[in-house]
């Protein structure tokens, strides 16, 4: 697990890929059900990621709480930004 230190050109593109693509799936799908999509993906590959870095079931078991902080602390963290920029500029961003 990483913090807002990888914050970079890179992150903001990867981001932004993510982005388009749910952009491109929203023509033909509820934009509702893109969002949940990507939540449940979030949630797969986080869950991986915390896998991939444990030594034993037991060790990955015992990661669970600290790894739930973690990810919904940054969820969190990122939502109240998001929703700060919107109300700062939603009429700009949400013109027809």
């Amino acid at each position: 697990m990483s913090d807002n230190t990888h914050k970079d050109n890179e992150f903001y593109a990867l981001a932004d890929a993510f982005i388009n693509l749910a952009n491109e799936k929203c023509r033909n799908a509820d934009p509702g059900k893109i969002s949940a999509t990507i939540l449940y993906a979030a949630a797969r590959f986080n869950t991986f990621i915390v896998a991939t870095g444990a030594k034993s079931a037991e060790d990955f078991a015992a990661s669970r709480e600290k790894s739930f902080d973690f990810f919904i602390g940054e969820y969190r963290k990122m939502l109240v930004e998001h929703f700060a920029d919107y109300e700062e500029h939603f009429d700009r961003y949400m013109k027809s």
